[in-house]
């Protein structure tokens, strides 16, 4: 998989597509798609639920790999509780967010706690690592507070980077945008970096950007160049934007591996499945891990 085209003013509807992971969480995911493959750094984007654990059982992700990005985790509602093979133990809540840089390997797991709340809801991101950070030794990072901005009817929580004077704590290490931006009624104007590329997706509610209509689970890629949008919203609204500096490096993905070439991800497999290489043990998880299918070139 190559970086995606970021030409100036370019705009695409991406549809999600609906998936389970773990042991039976319903999410709908949105990149990698065939029309887009990155946004910025960003190459993957899950939305999770909204689901009743009740009915849907609780997640459960199982311990596995990561090699070339970061993962970074966001809920709106709910509990995860996360575990790594660097001895990290971290609970996850609404209004929190966990990165994770994979660097050289990692491999962590998943799961909602003994005494969760009862719905989980939220969003799973992916960013690439270019070649400066991506052999970096692994690091995990838990953050209880970010940044918010209040209008009237309107709160923009700054997940990652920068957006209109307030920063985001989220290391990261490459030029990128990711907010939550929460409506009522409104009908208002919002500034973009003309140098990234961005694009939007709806969780909750309906929007109109710039007078078109944008339902739950559509992607609108915005391209480069923008300076901005017009968002309207009728009633409730949550939305996820995210955006960057268009990505210089071209990247392949397989499972859960980010690379360069398909020898380095073969490798990864190989490795993962013998119990070697960079990716350290996960400890505490009640089960097996999962193993990495091999790709289709190897």
């Amino acid at each position: 998989m190559s970086t995606g085209d970021a030409s100036a003013g370019k705009t695409q509807r991406i549809e999600g597509h609906a998936a389970i992971v773990g042991d039976g969480m319903p999410i709908n995911r949105v990149l990698p798609s065939r029309l887009r493959r990155l946004v910025g750094p960003w190459c993957f984007l899950d939305h999770i639920g909204p689901a009743d654990i009740a009915k849907v059982g609780p997640l459960r992700v199982a311990p596995h790999p990561h090699i070339g990005l970061q993962t970074v985790t966001w809920l709106t509602a709910g509990e995860i509780l996360h575990r790594d093979s660097l001895g990290s133990l971290q609970m996850i809540r609404a209004g929190q967010l966990n990165v994770m840089t994979s660097g050289r390997g990692i491999s962590h797991s998943e799961e909602s706690p003994a005494a969760a709340s009862g719905e989980i809801h939220g969003v799973q991101f992916w960013t690439v690592l270019p070649d400066s950070a991506r052999f970096s030794e692994p690091m995990f990072d838990h953050y209880p507070v970010l940044p918010k901005i209040s209008r009237e009817n309107l709160s923009i929580t700054v997940i990652s980077g920068e957006y209109d004077g307030e920063h985001s704590p989220a290391r990261h290490f490459w030029p990128l945008v990711g907010l939550q931006i929460s409506a009522g009624l409104v009908d208002t104007a919002l500034n973009l970096n003309p140098a990234f590329e961005h694009a939007l997706l709806v969780i909750g509610g309906e929007a109109r950007i710039d007078g078109e209509a944008l339902l739950p689970n559509v992607m609108l890629y915005l391209g480069v160049g923008r300076s901005g949008i017009q968002l309207s919203c009728d009633g409730s609204c949550h939305i996820i934007l995210i955006g960057g500096k268009p990505f210089e490096e071209d990247v392949l993905m397989w499972w859960n591996f980010v690379g360069r070439s398909h020898e380095e991800l073969t490798q990864a497999c190989i490795e993962w499945n013998a119990g070697r290489g960079s990716f350290g043990e996960v400890h505490g998880y009640d089960g097996g891990r999962l193993g990495a299918p091999m790709p289709p070139w190897a």
